[in-house]
Protein backbone atom coordinates (compact mmCIF):
# COMPACT_ATOMS: atom_id res chain seq x y z
CA UNK A 1 0.00 0.00 0.00
CA UNK A 2 1.02 3.65 -0.71
CA UNK A 3 -0.31 6.84 0.84
CA UNK A 4 0.15 10.37 0.22
CA UNK A 5 0.94 12.22 3.57
CA UNK A 6 0.20 16.27 3.75
CA UNK A 7 1.71 18.47 6.58
CA UNK A 8 4.51 20.43 8.01
CA UNK A 9 7.87 18.86 8.11
CA UNK A 10 8.79 20.33 11.61
CA UNK A 11 6.09 18.86 13.14
CA UNK A 12 6.31 16.60 16.26
CA UNK A 13 3.09 15.18 14.98
CA UNK A 14 4.23 14.12 11.78
CA UNK A 15 7.14 13.00 13.01
CA UNK A 16 5.30 10.07 14.70
CA UNK A 17 2.99 9.88 11.71
CA UNK A 18 6.24 9.23 9.34
CA UNK A 19 8.18 6.64 11.62
CA UNK A 20 4.88 4.69 12.15
CA UNK A 21 4.42 4.57 8.21
CA UNK A 22 8.10 3.63 8.13
CA UNK A 23 7.32 1.17 11.23
CA UNK A 24 5.17 -0.69 9.45
CA UNK A 25 6.65 -0.50 5.89
CA UNK A 26 4.33 1.22 4.56
CA UNK A 27 5.16 3.83 1.50
CA UNK A 28 4.30 7.24 1.00
CA UNK A 29 4.59 10.28 -0.95
CA UNK A 30 5.15 13.49 1.66
CA UNK A 31 3.64 16.66 0.20
CA UNK A 32 5.36 19.56 2.74
CA UNK A 33 2.75 22.51 2.67
CA UNK A 34 5.72 24.47 3.26
CA UNK A 35 7.06 23.61 0.03
CA UNK A 36 4.08 22.96 -1.90
CA UNK A 37 1.23 25.36 -0.82
CA UNK A 38 -2.10 23.52 -0.68
CA UNK A 39 -4.74 25.00 -3.50
CA UNK A 40 -8.23 25.66 -2.55
CA UNK A 41 -8.94 22.39 -5.19
CA UNK A 42 -6.66 19.64 -2.35
CA UNK A 43 -8.10 21.42 0.19
CA UNK A 44 -11.89 21.07 -1.08
CA UNK A 45 -11.32 17.33 -2.28
CA UNK A 46 -10.49 16.74 1.88
CA UNK A 47 -13.67 18.45 2.72
CA UNK A 48 -15.43 15.96 0.39
CA UNK A 49 -14.25 13.09 2.79
CA UNK A 50 -14.37 15.23 6.18
CA UNK A 51 -15.60 18.31 7.60
CA UNK A 52 -14.09 21.78 8.38
CA UNK A 53 -14.12 21.17 11.91
CA UNK A 54 -11.93 18.38 11.60
CA UNK A 55 -9.41 20.12 8.76
CA UNK A 56 -8.78 22.96 10.83
CA UNK A 57 -6.48 23.17 13.47
CA UNK A 58 -7.69 24.57 16.69
CA UNK A 59 -5.31 23.95 18.69
CA UNK A 60 -1.53 25.62 17.11
CA UNK A 61 -0.32 28.99 18.20
CA UNK A 62 -1.99 30.73 14.20
CA UNK A 63 -5.25 30.21 15.68
CA UNK A 64 -4.93 30.90 19.24
CA UNK A 65 -3.40 34.58 17.50
CA UNK A 66 -6.74 35.33 15.55
CA UNK A 67 -9.60 37.42 16.85
CA UNK A 68 -12.70 36.44 17.08
CA UNK A 69 -13.58 37.56 13.20
CA UNK A 70 -11.11 35.66 11.94
CA UNK A 71 -11.99 32.50 13.57
CA UNK A 72 -15.57 32.97 12.78
CA UNK A 73 -14.19 32.72 9.09
CA UNK A 74 -12.86 29.26 9.48
CA UNK A 75 -16.13 28.27 10.31
CA UNK A 76 -17.63 29.03 7.13
CA UNK A 77 -16.28 26.73 3.88
CA UNK A 78 -15.60 29.43 1.53
CA UNK A 79 -13.79 31.82 3.81
CA UNK A 80 -11.81 29.24 5.44
CA UNK A 81 -10.44 27.62 2.35
CA UNK A 82 -8.91 31.08 1.65
CA UNK A 83 -7.48 31.22 5.19
CA UNK A 84 -6.01 27.60 4.91
CA UNK A 85 -3.97 27.99 1.71
CA UNK A 86 -2.30 31.35 2.74
CA UNK A 87 -1.73 29.69 6.33
CA UNK A 88 -1.26 26.15 5.77
CA UNK A 89 -0.08 25.33 9.70
CA UNK A 90 -3.64 25.83 10.53
CA UNK A 91 -4.31 22.55 8.48
CA UNK A 92 -4.35 20.13 11.41
CA UNK A 93 -2.06 17.31 10.68
CA UNK A 94 -1.11 15.10 8.72
CA UNK A 95 -3.13 14.29 6.19
CA UNK A 96 -3.03 10.86 4.48
CA UNK A 97 -4.87 9.68 1.53
CA UNK A 98 -4.96 6.35 0.79
CA UNK A 99 -4.68 4.79 -2.71
CA UNK A 100 -8.75 3.97 -2.24
CA UNK A 101 -9.21 7.40 -1.47
CA UNK A 102 -9.75 7.31 2.42
CA UNK A 103 -9.39 10.39 4.19
CA UNK A 104 -7.40 10.68 7.98
CA UNK A 105 -6.81 13.78 9.10
CA UNK A 106 -4.56 13.70 12.64
CA UNK A 107 -2.01 11.21 14.33
CA UNK A 108 -3.90 8.20 15.67
CA UNK A 109 -2.45 4.92 15.53
CA UNK A 110 -5.12 2.70 16.12
CA UNK A 111 -6.79 4.87 12.96
CA UNK A 112 -3.83 4.36 10.78
CA UNK A 113 -3.34 0.68 11.54
CA UNK A 114 -6.97 0.61 10.49
CA UNK A 115 -6.94 2.52 7.18
CA UNK A 116 -3.79 0.52 6.30
CA UNK A 117 -5.67 -2.75 6.85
Amino acid sequence: MSVKVYGIKNCNTMKKALDFLDEKGVSFEFIDYKKQKPTTDLLKSFLEKTNLATLVNKQGTTYRKMDEAQKADLENEETALLILVENSSMIKRPVILSEDGKLLVGFDQEKFQNLLG
